[in-house]
């Protein structure tokens, strides 16, 4: 697969909650990183990481919060061949209302012989967390951080 299919599935699969197989985008030695989520996590370095990020390798259950879709989906392409930046938005509406949200991402991607190597992926987690009704989550204080309440 070309650098744009491959953004083009993880993007459209992480929508419909297809998570299985997920994990097989990537190579076996990779190195994605979430730059703009709160809690800073570590970067995930493996397939096996991220198999464990992607939930196991399961498709997700339906969420019964919201639906969303990837929309204004731009590739940009680079002057490295394997360097692509994808522009898009989660799209979505929560469920039971007539609230809808979008959550603006970009991912920068390099894929090698079909599979994502290296990753950067800006994503907006607060506005995700909280179409999700999540997120106390992500704005609580971290525990022992010291913090009066």
């Amino acid at each position: 697969m070309t650098p744009e299919e491959v953004f083009r599935r993880l993007v459209d699969s992480v929508a419909a909650g297809r998570y299985a197989g997920l994990a097989e985008l990537y190579a076996e030695q990779t190195d994605v990183r979430h730059p703009m989520h709160p809690e800073r996590p570590e970067p995930l370095r493996s397939r096996d990481e991220l198999r464990a990020h992607f939930g196991g390798g399961e498709d997700a259950q339906e969420d019964p919060v919201v639906r969303f879709e990837a929309v204004d989906v731009v590739v940009h392409r680079t002057e490295d061949p394997e360097v692509i930046v994808g522009e898009f938005a989660y799209l979505g509406t929560v469920a039971g209302s007539d609230e809808s949200f979008r959550v603006p991402c970009v991912f920068v991607l390099r894929v090698r012989d079909g599979e994502i190597v290296e990753s950067r992926d800006y994503v907006d987690h607060a506005a995700m967390a909280k179409a999700r009704e999540r997120i106390g989550e992500i704005t609580r204080e971290p525990e022992g951080s010291g913090a009066a309440s």
